[in-house]
């Protein structure tokens, strides 16, 4: 059977062509070279290097450009170097990939092939990072000043600086981080909006190999870079890129756990409880870092686990399996045991009130999102209407690749668990949106719209891959000639790789134009435009520490630096209904607005 990428994981490179001596043994440094390449963990953590690498190195380079952000001449120029940048460090890796394609041999180009795809990865996320620096230029503040969920964050990190702990049921993770670094960078109490300035930057650069990293561990290099570079540059946000990476890296964790429960049979009980310790690690960081995806993927892979656990199999495979599942479910709850602790203590208390243009959309409509920062859009003009019933060209292609994922590829883990996922999280969206005008309550539920149109990427991704490689098997099938000499392949293996070479040049130019457009939204825009950039601008009218205004400061009279910590809000059970107007409210809200317009008083 024919694929279109490398090796998986692991995979030994069995057909490497080998180094050899004058005297046909082969070379020493050959040898050395071929027996560290033969171990599972150096060519993985050398992806790992490589893309951590790229996406910080880019990053880094990004403090060179020097423009004023604050003007959109600037900011075009900036985003002009920013595409130097990406096409002088990507081209010549395209390069290097297309010429093993074409001139190196397998083994080489396969190694290559690695490397340049967690390079990308890398890259993808670095320019959206990078596009935060230019942003930010001049001003220590984070996106969002101390306004909206960036003031929140900063509020709750404050709490930990004075010693009063976690803050309610919100993942303690991310601000107890800002915490620490504020203590160890900018002396403690007063500074955590500076961290968080640091810590957007840092994390939003590694939500890309993080993202390809967690795709590696069931996919092959080319199908994992196809899910995670368009996953991480869509749904990232720099104001909390500790958000969505939780996302983006849970759905392949989960399909590799159950992917390891259905080969207990082949492994002894320790290999599954070191396992399974290390699983739950992984998960109780996530959950502490930010626990909202797990609420949205429990129904349908909690029902998954049920069908795929071996009950069959006979006792001695179903212990080991059971051992494997409770070794997770221990060490996951001992790390995460905080944040349970608060959310049962405090979860009924803490309803979600705020509605905004997604909540007044059409619910059935999980291929956009738009935020508070909606600019001139209403419920009445977004989304646009698509031409077939209201969905657009790009929903029927993406909708044909899932009927692929679901028609072909069911036996694979993969596609189940993103399958049930959707399902499931499909389920809890329609639930809490029809309990809304009763319950008063949103309850989050407009997030599910993520978590959905990513289960419908993964599952159009694995549609291509199982649909390439069951027609390269029937292909080899149909089309073998009784001449040809037994198990020699019709499609040239070179055709293979260098037709597999250029869908991951395509890739890369799609992550560079992709990203491009995520940092064009974060800007610095004027408030009236009531877009994302208006996070930026906001950065840039806050007083740094010597009591002067940033460099680019719109305005003379910038806001001095607020030191809160983290207080609940009044719940008065009423949904608070953002993007409208208050002679708005009763047609959106049902009520009247407990505020009047500026412009009419």
């Amino acid at each position: 059977m024919t694929n279109l990428a490398p090796e998986a994981v692991g995979q030994a490179d069995s057909a490497r062509p080998r180094t050899r001596t004058r005297d046909g043994a082969p070379g020493p440094s050959s040898s050395r070279a071929r027996a560290w390449a033969s171990r599972r963990w150096v060519l993985a953590l050398a992806e790992a290097a490589v893309s951590v690498a790229a996406a910080l190195g880019y990053t880094l380079l990004c403090t060179r450009i020097g423009i004023n952000p604050m003007n959109r001449i600037g900011q075009v120029s900036g985003l002009a170097r920013m595409q130097l940048f990406a096409a002088v460090l990507g081209l010549p890796l395209l390069a290097v990939l297309l010429y093993t394609a074409y001139r190196g041999r397998s083994g080489r180009h396969r190694t290559v092939k690695r490397m340049v795809c967690a390079a990308l990865a890398g890259l993808s996320t670095g320019v959206v990072a990078g596009g935060v620096v230019v942003a930010l230029r001049g001003t220590p503040w984070p996106l969002g000043g101390q306004e909206g969920d960036p003031g929140v964050l900063i509020d709750m990190a404050n709490s930990f600086l004075s010693g009063e702990g976690m803050s309610g049921i919100y993942p303690p993770g991310f601000p107890g981080l800002m915490a620490l670094w504020a203590e160890l960078r900018y002396d403690g109490l007063g500074g955590a909006g500076f961290a968080l300035h640091d810590l957007q930057i840092f994390f939003s650069a590694l939500v890309g190999p993080m993202a390809y990293l967690a795709w590696r561990l069931v996919l092959r290099p080319f199908w994992a870079l196809l899910i995670a570079v368009p996953a991480a540059v869509l749904f990232l946000d720099p104001i909390r890129p500790y958000s969505h990476v939780v996302m983006i890296v849970l759905l392949p964790l989960l399909g590799h756990c159950l992917m390891e429960l259905r080969r207990a049979g082949t492994r002894s009980t320790g290999a599954l409880l070191l396992r399974g310790a290390g699983m739950g690690l992984v998960f109780g960081v996530l959950f502490l870092w930010y626990s909202g995806w797990y609420v949205w993927a429990a129904p349908g892979v909690g029902l998954l686990f049920l069908f795929l656990f071996p009950w069959r199999a006979g006792a001695p495979v179903v212990k080991r399996a059971l051992a494997y599942v409770g070794a997770i479910l221990v060490t996951a709850g001992v790390i995460g045991a905080p944040l349970l602790y608060q959310m049962a203590r405090l979860g009924s208390q803490t309803p979600d009130r705020y509605a905004y243009l997604s909540v007044y959309a059409d619910p059935a409509y999980v291929l956009g999102w738009a935020s508070d920062r909606a600019g001139q859009l209403t419920y009445l003009n977004w989304p646009v209407s698509g031409e077939m019933a209201g969905q657009s060209g790009f929903a029927l292609l993406l909708l044909f690749g899932v009927g692929l994922g679901i028609g072909l590829g069911m036996r694979n883990v993969m596609v189940r668990t993103a399958a049930a996922t959707l399902a499931g999280a499909w389920l809890a969206r329609f639930w809490f949106a029809s309990s809304m005008a009763q319950e008063k309550a949103v309850q989050l539920f407009p997030r599910t719209t993520w978590i959905i149109m990513y289960c419908l990427m993964i599952l159009c991704v694995l549609g291509m891959m199982t649909a390439v490689q069951r027609g390269s098997g029937w292909t080899e099938r149909t089309l073998r000639r009784a001449a040809a000499e037994p198990g020699a392949p019709i499609i040239p293996p070179r055709v293979v790789r260098q037709l597999s070479a250029g869908m991951v040049c395509v890739v890369a130019l799609f992550a560079t134009m992709g990203a491009s457009w995520s940092v064009n939204r974060y800007m610095p825009a004027d408030p009236t435009t009531n877009t994302m950039g208006l996070d930026a601008w906001r950065a840039h009218t806050i007083k740094k520490p010597n009591g002067a205004c940033p460099r680019f400061a719109p305005t003379k009279d910038c806001s001095d630096i607020n030191v809160n910590v983290w207080k609940p809000n009044k719940d008065d059970g009423k949904i608070w209904c953002a993007n409208a107007v208050a002679k708005d409210w009763p047609a959106v809200c049902g009520r009247k607005a407990p505020f009047k317009d500026k412009s009419t008083e």
